[in-house]
């Protein structure tokens, strides 16, 4: 499996939000697992919902 530049950016991105959450003491190192998997899937989900392409209703919607 092949990863692109916008996964990797995803991946080290989660794992920032991750470390500093860690720092700061709202994760414990112990709960990493778990909140990697909930941070990743919504850093994914938000880049590639706003990378998705125009539908044809998003472009009527926005002719004048």
């Amino acid at each position: 499996m092949r990863k692109t530049n916008q996964d990797e950016q995803i991946l080290r991105a989660s794992k920032e939000i991750v470390v500093k959450f860690i720092e700061t003491g709202r994760v414990s190192p112990t709960g990493f697992p778990e909140a990697f998997k909930s941070i990743y899937r919504a850093v994914d989900e938000t880049v590639k919902q706003s990378a998705a392409p125009e539908t044809a209703d998003d472009r009527d919607r926005e002719a004048p």
